[in-house]
């Protein structure tokens, strides 16, 4: 009943926006009482954290989704094109997780205080930074710093994306691409392997 009733209002924030988080509507969805939310969660509150460990739960799946291959900067590239299509398809809980949507009255804790996110974004990302650095492709070992850096990169792209102020269709090709190359090659990596294997990564979703 717990997972029905954050999937309830996981479902309720990416088709009808964070607004909708109410206690009855959140019941509905779920074809449970009102009294099944008080039960297993108290208030809408820890309910409404609930619904942001699950959204990164559901990006965590969609970066298990690519495959490491041979070419690790490929990867982060695929890792990328899996990130903006989460963001892109869950875009009213997207703006939860990361606080650009309003909760009202709902207040999440601070990222640093429960590391949200770290382990289903940074570390799966610098897990291929790190392989990267050891193929000889980036230069810096720290990966910690380096996904960071990767991060601060793609999010911005897709808050820019999500807000209309860059078009996906053009704005991939003629912005995201070039900064991922750009990425990498100020990181040590050929400009030509780079480009080639970026390209690649974007294209594989």
């Amino acid at each position: 009943m717990r997972r029905r009733l954050v999937e309830a209002a996981a479902r309720l924030v990416a088709d009808e926006g964070p607004a909708t988080l109410t206690v009855r509507k959140v019941a509905a969805a779920a074809g449970t009482s009102t009294m099944a939310v008080y039960t297993h969660f108290g208030s809408m509150e820890p309910l409404v954290t609930a619904v942001v460990e699950e959204g990164f739960a559901m990006l965590e799946r969609a970066f298990v989704e690519v495959e490491p291959g041979d070419d690790p900067v490929r990867d982060v590239a695929a890792q990328t094109a899996a990130y903006l299509e989460f963001a892109s398809e869950q875009s009213a809980l997207y703006a939860v997780m990361f606080g650009t949507a309003p909760l009202g009255r709902f207040r999440l804790p601070p990222p640093a205080t429960d590391q949200r996110g770290r382990r289903q974004t940074l570390d799966r990302v610098a897990e291929a930074l790190a392989r990267a650095h050891a193929a000889g492709r980036v230069q810096e070992e720290r990966s910690a710093d380096l996904s960071f850096q990767w991060w601060s990169l793609v999010h911005g792209y897709a808050l820019l994306e999500a807000t209309g102020f860059v078009l996906a269709g053009p704005g991939r090709g003629r912005v995201l691409e070039p900064g991922l190359v750009a990425f990498f090659v100020g990181h040590g990596d050929e400009p030509v392997r780079a480009r080639a294997s970026v390209g690649a990564g974007l294209g594989a979703r």
